[in-house]
């Protein structure tokens, strides 16, 4: 026992005596941080001659931790003129970057130097440094694209708000750069607004934009490429904004060519117009031929609530097709206000199409597939068979004026060459308006309740297109007609 007591005594003093020299004895002092090692590739090479925007790569090593990051910085010496800019160091954590060097000197020297940071936050001692040469850079050229300068016109509609049809004015702007940079950006400005940037080509311009939904407006372009050089003129163009009023109900175009009609057939412009007046209750009209084969202005379509097109002839030549589908993008604005319209003719969609053989089909982004809302259409024979437009959905018949034709070869009192839809060849919000219908012992059945006109009820607009010609129905059927479809298009 007193062995043990003993041991234990010996244990704890020298526990005691180990104990107090650790407490006195001196450390060493830490390692001083060593500054991390930075390094350039050899592209470029010292005293190359390159173009303004150069790609470099760099790395960093660091013996006593490692590398956080980087900082870089430049030097451009215009030669000849002797003055520089100095470019601050920029931080990245990136081992290459691709840098549009400042170049408006026939020749520029570049100073580049970077650095590695390391962990502690310390810089290399000694930075790598590159010297080389820029060529002078030229900035990018820009140009409105759209609207045009080819155009008969730089009219646009404009509305207070943007619609479902109605985006805004659009504007495509285009840029090419001498030197064979690439552009990168595009702005716009309306009047002395604002730049206002972005990447695409494209854009429809707010009414928030202009100062008055009316009068002339100034569009201005520039562009910048990617040595951060931006078209110092830029591009303009002044159009002329036409706000609709829809104050006055309808204006008639007169498209019909009365020196056209078969032979034998004696109908001067005055009978067309007196027609047509009749029927519609206006005297507001345009003569398409009269007024060189020009559509109205858009500061007098938007005026009119609803455009009546009519254009009776026969068309039996590319030459003398209907002049409608040439004014498609203005009837194409016209509606996208809000505007009405209410087209007939013979032949009228065939004009659309007119070097392809019927039935043909219309594709999405054409005016009749997108506004009147016909997928394909058809033509029937160009013997006289058509008798009467049986009225759908509560529209009343309209019976063929045989007066009017009862002379006339090959006719014999009937209308040929109808365009006709088919029930399945209209868009999905299209209505059924008429159906074609002959005698009863024609041999051409298969044309009998095909549709030959609809009506288009849209959120914006509404579109009544017929594919007979009006001029040579009822007067008292026409009438009626009319005026059953304007009690539906709400006028």
């Amino acid at each position: 026992m007193k062995t043990c007591v003993r041991l234990f005594l010996l244990a704890t003093m020298l526990s005691l005596l180990f104990t107090s020299l650790s407490c006195n004895r001196e450390l060493s002092p830490a390692t001083p941080n060593q500054t991390p090692h930075t390094r350039l590739a050899n592209i470029p090479r010292d005293g190359d001659t390159v173009f303004a925007l150069v790609t470099l790569h760099w790395d960093g090593y660091d013996f006593d931790g490692f590398i956080a990051g980087y900082q870089y910085k430049y030097v451009t010496i215009h030669v000849g003129p002797g003055d520089s800019v100095v470019h601050d160091w920029q931080g990245t954590i990136e081992t290459g970057l691709t840098i549009p060097f400042v170049s408006d000197s026939a020749l520029n020297k570049q100073i580049f130097s970077v650095r590695a940071i390391d962990n502690n936050g310390s810089p290399s001692d000694t930075p790598a440094t590159r010297i080389f040469f820029t060529r002078r850079a030229v900035p990018p050229v820009t140009r409105i694209v759209t609207p045009s300068r080819n155009a008969p016109s730089r009219e646009y509609f404009v509305i207070s708000q943007i619609t479902d049809w109605w985006q805004g004015i659009r504007m495509v702007i285009g840029a090419d750069d001498p030197d064979g940079a690439t552009v990168v950006g595009y702005a716009w400005a309306i009047d002395s607004g604002p730049w206002h940037w972005m990447t695409d080509t494209v854009v429809h311009i707010p009414p928030s934009e202009f100062s008055s939904l009316t009068g002339t407006h100034l569009l201005r372009a520039i562009s910048r490429d990617n040595t951060n050089l931006i078209d110092p003129v830029g591009d303009t163009m002044s159009i002329q904004l036409v706000n609709p009023t829809f104050t006055k109900r309808v204006l008639i175009i007169d498209e019909t060519d009365e020196t056209t009609f078969p032979a034998g057939m004696r109908y001067t412009d005055a009978q067309i117009d007196s027609f047509y007046s009749a029927i519609f209750g206006t005297t507001d009209s345009w003569d398409y031929f009269a007024n060189a084969k020009k559509i109205p202005p858009r500061s007098t379509l938007g005026q009119y609530r609803l455009i009546v097109w009519h254009a009776d002839n026969r068309p039996i030549t590319a030459e003398t097709a209907h002049f409608l589908r040439n004014h498609a993008d203005v009837l194409q604005d016209y509606l996208d206000v809000g505007g009405k319209l209410f087209m007939s003719g013979w032949r009228i969609l065939k004009s659309f199409r007119w070097n392809d053989p019927f039935p043909v089909g219309f594709e999405p982004g054409t005016f009749v597939f997108d506004y009147l809302h016909i997928v394909s259409a058809d033509e029937t024979i160009l013997n006289g068979d058509f008798t009467f437009a049986q009225g759908y959905g509560g529209l009343s018949d309209v019976a063929v004026d045989s007066v009017k034709l009862a002379n006339v070869f090959p006719y014999s009192g009937k209308l040929a060459q109808i365009n006709f839809m088919g029930e399945q060849n209209i868009g999905g919000f299209a209505k059924k308006a008429f159906l074609y219908q002959n005698a009863g012992n024609s041999t051409y059945f298969r044309y009998r309740g095909q549709t030959c006109g609809i009506i288009y009820y849209g959120t914006s607009f509404d579109v009544v297109v017929l594919g007979f010609p009006m001029f040579f129905m009822n007067g008292n059927d026409s009438q009626r007609m009319v005026n059953e479809i304007l009690l539906r298009l709400g006028m």
